[in-house]
């Protein structure tokens, strides 16, 4: 525990225990002196790499020596609680960081130091490499889900705190990644597309009062709407499935093959049908978009996702439905 005066550092007469502003305070009965006790403030830092993997450092000495905890240590006179996150950081991991962002400020009770108040930063890294500094036995990156168990609470709240600001970042990203098919993640724009599927009717109602009152589609006046209305539930219920790849590759070209063969035998058109197709597409997208929430980026992206996949999955299907008028197309 930190030590208390014993006796004042002005007269140098012993102090004693009097009630200042309602607390009890250590005082000065001859020159009244008040000795107040307040956190010692700490400053420390969180640092990620690409792969979302956090600098920890091995504390070399007590309290806690051995464990794991972020690169952190007390502030100094003439720097701001920033700079010495900054300066702390150099020293135990010899990373050059910036100052991104107030990540936490905690109070922690420490049997060592007594009050402290820890003030945490997210910082990116500008230059160095890492390496244990002059209180630090090993510095390490770990994943924000495994790393292993801190020495300091407030710590832990941090990275909750970074994991938490980045969420919407890295699930963009991942997202991403899927739309680029290199993983397969899931997607945030699955959430219109399952709400498309569930409400595949309405969507095609729309698309039907269309088609049977456009201009470019007027071969579908005398077709059959129940008939036409059941064939597009049909298919907008089963739009997830495609957009994932979940059934074998040949269903959405064998499906869309078949409706241009049917629209070839019933003497359709073709520019009719692509037309028809094209104004399914602009419902789709016209449903999803007026379901969709813009509150945040991330639900702007997770429109604009949406349009490009369906962008991508209804030039598939046009292009099958034009095969289909060629009655020795393969499927």
């Amino acid at each position: 525990m930190p030590l208390k005066p014993k006796y004042c550092s002005q007269c140098g007469t012993a102090v004693v225990a009097q009630v200042v502003n309602g607390c009890s305070r250590l005082a000065c009965p001859a020159c009244d002196t008040v000795f107040y006790e307040n956190p010692l403030p700490v400053a420390a830092a969180v640092v990620l790499n690409g792969r979302r993997e956090v600098l920890l450092v091995q504390r070399q000495r007590e309290p806690h020596q051995g464990m794991w905890c972020l690169p952190m240590g007390f502030a100094e006179m003439h720097e701001t609680i920033a700079q010495a996150a900054q300066r702390e950081l150099h020293e135990e991991t010899g990373v050059k960081a910036r100052v991104l962002r107030l990540l936490d400020a905690d109070s922690f009770e420490s049997s060592f130091y007594g009050e402290l108040l820890i003030v945490t930063f997210e910082l990116e890294k500008v230059a160095g490499q890492e390496q244990a500094g002059d209180d630090a036995t090993e510095v390490r990156y770990f994943p924000l889900a495994g790393h292993p168990q801190l020495a300091f609470s407030s710590n832990e709240i941090a990275l909750r705190a970074c994991a938490a600001a980045h969420q919407e970042e890295w699930a963009i990203q991942d997202s991403f990644v899927t739309l680029q098919g290199e993983e397969d993640r899931g997607m945030l724009s699955d959430l219109l597309v399952t709400l498309i599927e569930e409400r595949a009717e309405e969507v095609a109602r729309l698309w039907l009062a269309d088609v049977r009152t456009n201009p470019t589609t007027i071969s579908y006046r005398a077709s059959d709407p129940e008939q036409l209305l059941q064939r597009v539930t049909q298919a907008l219920a089963k739009l997830g499935s495609w957009l994932r790849g979940d059934v074998a590759p040949n269903e959405v070209k064998a499906f869309y093959q078949d409706v241009g063969r049917e629209r070839r035998a019933q003497r359709y058109k073709v520019h009719e049908v692509l037309s028809a197709l094209t104004l399914l597409r602009k419902h789709v997208w016209a449903f999803a978009r007026a379901h969709a929430v813009w509150q945040r980026p991330i639900d702007v992206y997770r429109l604009l996702e949406l349009n490009r996949r369906i962008a991508v999955f209804f030039d598939q299907a046009l292009y099958r439905v034009a095969r289909g008028f060629d009655a020795d197309a393969p499927v």
